[in-house]
């Protein structure tokens, strides 16, 4: 003879109906949710992360083109380490983040080994991965203040990444295509 629910497996199930429904796009949150990660992920309005770091040639790696402040290493670098800090933000309230500005730029215009290259770029997209996958989950809220932060919350940092990746991936790709490295497609 099966057994009746009991309280605590109907509000489970209760519990499971609202994640679905959160995330699948039925209800206004998770229409919010996908859009969100669509603008982390998706080449929407300009060229995403990866299509801008592919096949970037070494030697230009840490050139200075002239006219720019930064070489493409230090604006790897920079995206790298700015939306690591703002994920470290959202799931720690006791990061401390590095001291501003001096602390998310490298301290040199070229990679220090032929490997550093690879590594930003894969912590990139492992760090971008995470914040994807905290905006995806139902049991993040996207509205409530983030404990140690003032008044920020999941959904400003996440369109701040969103915002920041954007605005430095311009300038990356306009010095692959003042190095002559870069076809429009």
């Amino acid at each position: 003879m099966r057994m009746p629910p009991s309280k605590a497996e109907k509000a489970s199930r209760r519990r499971s109906a609202q994640d679905a429904r959160c995330v699948s796009g039925d209800h206004p949150e998770g229409t919010l949710r996908h859009h969100l990660v669509n603008l982390l992920s998706k080449e929407q309005a300009h060229a995403g992360f990866s299509r801008a770091v592919a096949d970037f040639p070494v030697h230009l790696r840490g050139m200075k083109i002239a006219g720019s402040p930064h070489t493409p290493w230090q604006l790897l670098e920079h995206l790298r380490i700015a939306q690591w800090d703002i994920l470290e933000f959202c799931r720690n309230s006791r990061h401390v983040s590095p001291p501003f500005p001096k602390g998310y730029w490298p301290p040199t215009q070229e990679p220090p080994d032929a490997a550093a290259w690879e590594r930003s770029v894969h912590a990139f997209h492992a760090d971008l991965d995470a914040m994807i996958a905290l905006v995806k989950s139902p049991r993040t809220d996207l509205f409530a203040r983030i404990p140690g932060g003032e008044s920020q919350t999941i959904l400003r940092e996440a369109m701040l990444v969103a915002d920041h990746n954007a605005y430095h991936l311009g300038q990356f790709i306009l010095l692959r295509r003042l190095a002559g490295s870069w076809e429009a497609g």
